[in-house]
């Protein structure tokens, strides 16, 4: 009787054990790497709330099953105790439930991400295409748009930083181990126990948010880099958006990314090389360089609206639970962040500077409608295609995140399941994708001013996710462990943070509403 008791509890401890490790693995092995661009940084985000699903899957599958056999192999030494093989069990193939990971590198056999290649993944997400927006944050900002650069770099590193912090806890042994795995397991935590689900539904509000608005920002630039092009052209800026529109209505039927997400690279190689060619025209002018411009006076009516444009030049905290946890050496992400945020910074300064000081207060809103005529119709098309490639990025994203919330969870659900039994997608589903792709386009021809809308972005989800919940949620978390100092600076940024969002969000507002007042009357 003795015997068999031990014997049975032997089995239920290999069991638990087995069945830590394959929830744990079996979440990493979905996520791989691909050299990612800007905008595939929302491929990691949108993995995050793929997670719960996926591991409350798991739960079941393995209680269901025999236990596993005697002398199972123990973790990984010396990585957080997380299995990184891939012997976890995965979703079917072709399930729903792999969507847009597997896209994004998923697949056992896929090598975990160096350091350098987490830095790639970091760096396109914080030098996309909107950093052509930064001169026109230094038009009213001077000097201390400039400062605000450096400053914002500083702080979302720093927020990065202690966000992935808060993933981690000591166990009884005194071991750092890894207890959550995404933005939303953090909110969720925080709020527990009396709202255990109220942060992260916060999180994944804002997320829906800032993804809606990106795919706004793409058409409202779509349409305004193709007016400038061709001013000639008997076309209007919303003519223009409305073709982009029409060329974008094929993202309503996507069913994966694996054909959009080939184009991602080039786009993202050729977007640098725009760069490039823009600060190359800059410095042909430096001899006529207005350095009396740069002033350190800010318009106090149009700054707080180039602090959300900065802000959101910078965004990346979303998808950083994924990145890290996707790494070889997760010890190396301090360093990783570090200099990817101090190259972001040099070269964003660098790049808003030299293009204000060429064309001074003739600065518009996207810096490449400033070139002469001869190389900005080629200049611009290649950013017009760009913007067109990354879309479907944000959108299928978004399309992810408000099926699984509205349609896909069970008796959670408000609507009904929008995918048949085959796994096709039922019409009125499909008129729901379209409707959202022509939202985009309502939005882009009632409000179609690029850096308003940067700057409402920025105030609103990106000072929320980059400034305010990751020293908010570091404070709640870890406040026992902190030194002073980190107390006083996650507080402080609290406070800045919301100071500035605050300010940025009215007055991007008030600008939004006087310019649809000024285009009604025209």
């Amino acid at each position: 009787m003795a015997t068999l008791i031990r014997s049975k509890l032997s089995n239920v401890a290999t069991s638990v054990s087995n069945k830590s490790q394959a929830k744990v693995s079996g979440m990493f092995a979905r996520m791989g790497f691909q050299a990612a661009t800007d905008e595939e940084a929302v491929g990691f985000a949108h993995c995050d709330d793929l997670d719960l699903e996926h591991r409350q899957g798991l739960q079941m599958d393995i209680l269901k099953s025999e236990p596993s056999e005697e002398g199972a192999e123990p973790p990984v030494e010396g990585d957080f105790h997380y299995q990184r093989d891939g012997s976890g069990p995965l979703p079917p193939s072709g399930s729903k439930e792999q969507g847009m990971c597997s896209e994004f590198g998923g697949g056992q056999d896929k090598p975990k991400i160096t350091a350098w290649e987490a830095g790639w993944n970091v760096t396109n997400a914080i030098q996309g295409m909107f950093v052509l927006g930064l001169p026109y944050a230094i038009l009213h900002g001077g000097y201390l748009g400039l400062f605000l650069i450096i400053f914002a770099a500083v702080v979302c590193c720093y927020t990065g930083k202690i966000l992935i912090a808060c993933l981690y806890e000591e166990n009884e042994d005194g071991e750092i181990v890894r207890v959550r795995d995404s933005y939303v397991d953090i909110a969720n935590a925080c709020c527990s126990p009396r709202f255990p689900k109220l942060g992260g539904r916060i999180v994944n509000v804002a997320q829906i948010i800032e993804l809606v608005m990106t795919c706004i920002l793409y058409v409202v630039v779509s349409g305004n880099l193709m007016y400038n092009s061709f001013p000639s052209l008997p076309v209007s800026q919303k003519s223009w958006s409305i073709i982009a529109t029409a060329a974008l209505l094929p993202c309503a039927f996507l069913k994966n990314l694996k054909a959009v997400s080939k184009f991602s690279l080039l786009c993202t190689l050729a977007h640098f090389v725009i760069n490039i060619l823009v600060i190359a025209y800059c410095l042909s002018r430096a001899r006529d360089w207005a350095w009396e411009k740069v002033k350190f006076y800010i318009d106090v009516k149009k700054f707080p609206i180039s602090i959300g444009i900065i802000v959101f030049s910078y965004t990346s905290q979303i998808f950083l639970p994924s990145l890290e946890g996707n790494m070889q050496k997760p010890k190396e992400f301090h360093c990783m962040m570090n200099w990817t945020h101090i190259a972001a910074c040099v070269l964003k300064g660098l790049f808003a500077l030299v293009a204000y000081l060429t064309w001074a207060d003739e600065t518009k809103e996207v810096i490449t409608d400033n070139l002469p005529s001869t190389i900005r119709a080629v200049v611009n098309i290649f950013l017009v295609a760009k913007a067109l490639l990354s879309y479907p990025l944000p959108f299928f994203a978004a399309v992810e995140v408000l099926e699984k919330s509205l349609f896909q969870e069970g008796s959670r659900t408000f609507l009904p399941n929008c995918y048949g039994g085959d796994g096709r997608l039922k019409p009125w589903g499909l008129t729901l994708r379209c409707a959202l792709v022509v939202f985009t386009l309502l939005m882009a021809i009632y409000v179609p001013h690029f850096a308003l809308l940067m700057g409402l972005t920025g105030s609103l989800t990106g000072a929320g996710l980059c400034f305010l919940l990751p020293s908010l949620f570091h404070l709640k978390l870890l406040w026992r462990k902190l030194l002073w100092h980190h107390v006083f600076f996650d507080a402080a940024i609290f406070l800045i943070g919301g100071i500035c969002s605050v300010s940025g969000f009215v007055h991007s507002l008030e600008g939004l509403i006087e310019a649809y007042r000024t285009n009604s009357e025209d």
